[in-house]
Parts: C-alpha cells; structure tokens; sequence
C-alpha cells in the first residue's frame, strides 16, 4: 500500500464517494475535481489544479514509470473514392485523458476513443470513427485530437468525441453508438452552417464541452486556403440526448447581428474560418461559455476584409442556455499576424486592491495575458488602445491601434531588433546581421511585408493550445511559452489558387544551422494575479541540437529552454508538471521555479497536457501523452513504488 495509511485510504474513499454523488446531482458544488480529472482541463473553468498530495516536493524524485499503453497507429492509404491509396498518417499525440472512478477515456490521434484501466493502462475497449478514411487532414497538425467529454445524469454515461466533422456519442461503459443519438450516435455538424461547404476542409481537433444536458463545440479550419465561403466558425450547442441543435452562434455576424458592420463590404457574406479551434470553458454555476475564437480566412492579408472583424481574435462570453452572446473582448483588431487565442480561457478567483473578483484569463499567442470580470467582462487592469504601424501592402488597411493590457507585463519577448540576435561568438552575430539586411525589424504589430517582416511571436505563437494552470491555493497562474520569430512575407498567389491578392509565405531564419534568435527558446513564467505582477521566469527544456554544435564547440551556454505547444499541471504538492516536446517529463517547485525532478519519457517527447489522479487504491498517478520518433505514440504513467 505504499506510503498511505489505512486512515488516508478511508479518507480518499469517501472523497470518492462525494465525487461519484456530485455527478449524481448530489451534494454541493466544488471549485475544482479532488481524487478523479473528469474534464480535459481538471475542472470546467481549465485550471489544470489537482488536490492531490501524495505526490508532493519531497516523494517526486522517487517517481517511476508505473504503465505505458501504445496507441498503435499507423499510416494508412485512404479508402474513399476521392483518397484511395493515399497516405495518411497519424500526428502528435496531444491528447489529455480524463479519468472517472478508475476508468481512462482518450481520443487517438486519429480520433479513435479508447477506455483504460486508469490502474493499469489495461485496454477496455476502443471505437474507430475511421477518420483518415477520408484523406489526410487540412491542419498544420495533420491528424491531432486533445480529448473527449463525459456526460452523466447520474444513471448513465456517455462519451463525446467530435471527429472531423461528426459529433458521437458512446456508451462509456461498452464504447458502442448511442443509436437514438443523431443517426446511430452521430450527427453531421456541417448541416447547420449559414452556407454549404467542402466537408473534407471541416475539423475538429479540441474537445467539446457539457454544460447540463448540452454538448457545446467549435471547430477547425485548415489556415492556408483562401477562397470565398470556406467553412464559417459557427458555434454550435446539442442536445447530450438526441442529437437535436439547440442553438448555433454566428461568429462572422449576418446582417441584424451585433458586429455585421465591422466586415465591410459584405465581406461577411464570404469570408470563412473565424473558428473556436482551442480548447475552451465554462462556468458551470452561471451558465456561461468562454470562446477564445480564432483568425478570418487569410490569416495574414484581409483586404478581401476590410474592417475589425468582429469576433475574430476575441474571448467571447455567451449565455450556454440559450448561445446569446453576454460580453466579448477583441484582442486584435483585423488580424493579419495569425494571433488568434489559442489557449483554453483559465476560470479564477483572486483577490485584487481587497476585492475577490470571479475572474477569467486569456493568454495570447502574442505573449499578453488579458484579465477580466468573467461575469461583466471589465478588465480587472486598464487596457490601453495604443498606436501601432499599420501596413503599406497594397490594397490592405490596417488598424492604427491595437490593445495593450497594463497588467501583466508581457510573458515573451514581443518585436524583433538586433539586439535580439544571437550573439555567442562575433562570427555568428554577423552572419546573422547580415541575413537580417533584406527583411522589416520592428515593434509587436509591425505588419507582414512583400519584402518579409521577423515576427516575433510569430505565427507559431508564444502561447500554445495547451495554456496556462493556475493554483487556486496562491492565485498563481503558470504560463509555459517559446520565443520563435518567423519571416511573414506576402506573395501574390499561383493564378486560381486563391481569392485574394495575397498569401503569406511563413519561413525561420537560421545561422549555419543554429537559430537567429539569442536563448532561451522556451520558459516557464509564474504571474501573482491578486497583483498582476510576475514572481519569476525561467527557462525550461534543452535543444542537444544547438548545445552540440561545432560551431559552439567550448563555449559556456546557458540552458537553452525548449517549450511546445503543450501546456502544464499545478497539484496541491507544490509542483508544477510539464514536459514541452522534450524527452523528459519536468517537476518544477511552484515557488521557484527550480526543476525538482526529470522523468525519462523512453526515448519519447512529451506532446500533451499531463494530468493526475488518485485511483480507489490510494494510489497517484501522473499521465502525459507522447510522441516518438518512429510509430511511438501513446501514454505514459508515472507513481511513487510500493512499498
């Protein structure tokens, strides 16, 4: 039984108890899940906490790999009429599992639904939604998904998955379609768009959401197809029972709607995407959904639309009743650099100037943390609207001014100069000058260019879909992000394989190999949100490539840091967990942010959100989802031994 005692066992038992009765319907409400992850982000708001303590400062380095489970999947050719014998292959494994009384559920990347045995990693059953039989998919991510949703009336349980562009739902206990849900458990998401669209350039790679008997869910867009009406990045709420459309939000607004005359033109009669392609939230008790909603179709030239494009590039409060919008916040006017929120929004209580505030948390691609009243959506530290340049691309319009919050300061470097260059030895620091000669330095918002500008956030971001954690106990949010710029230079398209003047051509910038930018590449960032104020910032992760080059050979460097898209897990023992496309998985001392532990990934990189749960037993467990280099993809658990 380990370190835990007959008492702690009796005590985890009956938090159990309590647990399986709040899904009943039984009990009150809690801020965050105790022994099981129910939710792909821990709780409904995303804090990605854990109550769990067995695994604490002092036990961790004692961790050890407790189960692996394989994925096992493999490219395949395409069995449709339109994709026979293509090939088609699986992504990263990005998925975070959620787990319920002992019982695992996953999504695969390629959207397979598998349930485990949270104890022992043992397969219960799958379900194969046969995703890739139609071809490979339109992201940058090829075939990726990040989790399913549990519903529960307190007599049954069903799983959700939204799998290109179908919604199914399972029976948890056996994996089989619910039949009398849609058409035999699924129901078609492109049927109720405003307009007809390619079905194969619909996706859907984050995972929906429950608020009571509704399931709530965005969508993904492939990023470089520029033509007139491709998919449009409705909002959409089922009935968790039938399959029924309760409501659908319409994020390019049609005329009558709130935000219309901010496409001009009638450009929101043709212009796509605008989508909810990240995870996202809810305030259970309020009833209300948080939506960081993505970029237009043309990420990076919207002459085609002009104006501010409302809701592109917001967080978005709408009502989960009834899908009616509540508040919202722009983040970027008439984007242009691809920063659309990708992060879920973090639901948090903290206290500021003595006022306990409900607040909610955007972390941004461009490195900016936005706060606000989750419920009248005032920001909790003024936001200003400062001047920025604006674009000389010839029928593009820009705006002059873009939102800056106050408080945070920013969690990554924003603009690019040369003092920004890598500068190890005076040799490489010249070469790089030198490569910089011909392209567009300048400030956050310095536009892409026909000559190419360093962007930097660029278009990978700062901020990846995996987001931030936050501890409830401290008020602390944990932000892991990378420091990468990208040339972002327009061209003018192939004749017929675009609708507009111009697409981008995205492109890193490297000096014999190394990159153009001085370390550290990836860090971890802890923000006090009671003050606004940063506690501390460090570099996290290593690249062996840049460490071992010869033309580095018998220098000194610092730790490099590497960080991904994935994002981290704060527990109640004082660590924070994250691993950020690295072999190991990290422990870091929430207070300091001092790496505490490494775990061995077996030759693998981590490539998703871990998570932790305490099994009936007693027994902890910390889960992340990975990526080797061969066919590896998969799950690895780790807890403390026996004893």
């Amino acid at each position: 039984m380990g370190t835990f005692s007959q008492y702690h066992l009796l005590e985890a038992n009956i938090r159990r108890l309590f647990l399986i009765l709040l899904f009943m319907g039984i009990g009150p409400s809690v801020k965050c899940q105790d022994v099981d992850w129910p939710v792909y982000g821990g709780d409904p708001g995303g804090m990605k906490y854990s109550a769990l303590t067995q695994i604490d400062r002092e036990s961790v380095t004692g961790l050890e790999v407790a189960w692996t489970w394989d994925a096992k999947e493999q490219p395949v050719a395409g069995s449709s009429l339109a994709f026979r014998g293509e090939r088609v292959r699986p992504g990263r494994f990005e998925a975070t599992p959620i787990v319920i009384n002992d019982t695992m559920y996953v999504s695969t990347p390629y959207s397979r639904v598998v349930a485990l045995n949270a104890r022992t990693g043992e397969e219960y059953w799958s379900y194969d939604p046969r995703a890739y039989s139609w071809g490979q998919l339109p992201r940058n991510c090829g075939f990726c998904h990040r989790g399913v949703a549990m519903w529960s009336d307190g007599n049954q349980r069903r799983i959700f998955i939204n799998s290109r562009w179908h919604l199914i739902a399972l029976d948890a206990a056996t994996g089989q379609p619910i039949e009398s849900f849609g058409v035999g458990g699924k129901i078609d998401l492109t049927e109720g768009l405003i307009w007809e669209i390619n079905k194969l350039h619909y996706t859907n790679t984050s995972p929906p959401v429950i608020w009571n008997d509704l399931v709530i869910l965005g969508s993904g867009m492939p990023d470089d197809r520029v033509y007139r009406r491709n998919p449009p990045g409705d909002i959409q709420a089922f009935d968790v029972r039938t399959g029924t459309q309760v409501w659908s939000f319409h994020t390019i607004p049609q005329p009558g709607e709130l935000g219309n005359d901010t496409w001009e033109d009638e450009s929101w009669s043709y212009t796509g995407s605008t989508n909810v392609w990240a995870p996202f939230t809810v305030d259970r008790e309020r009833g209300l959904v948080y939506l960081p909603v993505g970029t237009p179709n043309g990420d990076y030239y919207g002459g085609h639309r002009k104006g501010y494009n409302l809701f592109a590039e917001s967080l978005l409060c709408l009502d989960a009743r009834t899908g009616e919008r509540v508040w919202h916040f722009q983040t970027v006017h008439h984007g242009i650099w691809d920063y659309d929120p990708p992060a879920p929004p973090n639901l948090v209580t903290i206290e500021v100037d003595g006022h306990v505030i409900d607040a909610v948390a955007l972390i941004t691609k461009s490195g900016f943390t936005f706060v606000f009243d989750r419920v009248t959506g005032e920001p909790v530290w003024p936001i200003e609207e400062r001047q920025v340049s604006v674009s000389d691309v010839p029928g593009e319009r820009t705006a002059p001014a873009q939102p800056f919050p106050t408080k945070p300061a920013p969690f990554a470097r924003q603009g690019f100069t040369l003092d920004d260059v890598i500068d190890f030895t005076p040799e490489i620091k010249a070469e790089a000058i030198e490569l910089l000669g011909s392209y567009r330095l300048g400030p956050l918002f310095t536009p892409p260019s026909l000559e190419g500008t360093v962007t930097m956030p660029s278009a990978t971001g700062a901020a990846g879909w995996g987001g931030a954690a936050f501890d409830p106990r401290t008020n602390v949010l944990y932000i892991p992000s990378k420091d990468r710029p990208l040339v972002h230079q327009l061209v003018e398209p192939e004749p017929g394989t675009a609708d507009a003047n111009y697409v981008q051509r995205l492109r890193g910038l490297t000096v014999s190999g190394l990159p153009i930018l001085k370390p550290p590449y990836g860090t971890l960032t802890a923000i006090d949100l009671n003050s606004g104020e940063h506690l501390w910032q460090v570099p996290l992760g290593d690249q062996p490539g840049i460490r071992n080059h010869p033309m580095l050979a018998g220098l000194k460097l610092p730790q490099l840091g590497r960080m991904g898209n994935a994002g981290p897990l704060i527990t109640a023992g004082g660590l924070v967990f994250l691993s950020g496309y690295n072999p190991q998985l990290y422990a870091v001392h929430s207070g300091t942010g001092e790496t505490i532990w490494e775990g061995d990934l077996l030759g693998n990189e981590g490539t998703a959100n871990p998570m932790t749960y305490e099994t009936s037993n007693g027994k902890q467990f910390i889960v992340i989802g990975v990526t080797g280099s061969n066919s590896d993809r998969g799950l690895i658990a780790f807890a403390l031994p026996n004893e």
